[in-house]
């Protein structure tokens, strides 16, 4: 288990700033620079888009603190299939943004290269937080979700 001091200390939470930091400066773009704290209140599609993204985006961070700092491998396995399913929101967030017809698809790609690279890492870390813990814990998704 990790303190909150050694967060930024891990590879794995650095790249997860950087995502969110790259969705952030992306999602800021897309809607011209309008707040980003109501976009949900936008009637238009990349509006929402752009907060989905945002908003999922910062989700990943607090995910892997939440895992590093937990005694649970329950909660850190979780913690786990939560972000993978972020991952695949965010590709979505992509592909939507280029179906209204963003223009500026290198910035897509650029966030979709991110993406690639930071689940070669988080697929590495994955197997190594399922590691920590004494006893075999079982869980199911379905639990998580509430």
């Amino acid at each position: 288990m990790m303190s909150q001091n050694h967060l930024g200390s891990l590879p794995i939470y650095k790249k997860a700033i950087e995502l969110s930091t790259l969705s952030r400066e992306l999602g800021s773009f897309v809607c011209y620079n309008k707040n980003i704290l109501s976009l949900y209140q936008s009637d238009s599609l990349r509006d929402h888009i752009a907060d989905s993204l945002i908003t999922d985006a910062t989700l990943i961070p607090q995910q892997i603190a939440r895992a590093e700092t937990s005694n649970s491998v329950e909660d850190r396995m979780k913690s786990a299939t939560f972000i993978g399913i972020m991952l695949r929101n965010i590709n979505s967030y992509c592909n939507g943004l280029e179906q209204d017809g963003l223009r500026e698809k290198e910035y897509l790609n650029l966030l979709r290269r991110e993406i690639r690279i930071f689940r070669r890492s988080f697929k590495i870390w994955r197997k190594s937080i399922a590691k920590y813990g004494h006893k075999k814990e079982t869980w199911h998704f379905r639990e998580y979700l509430g």
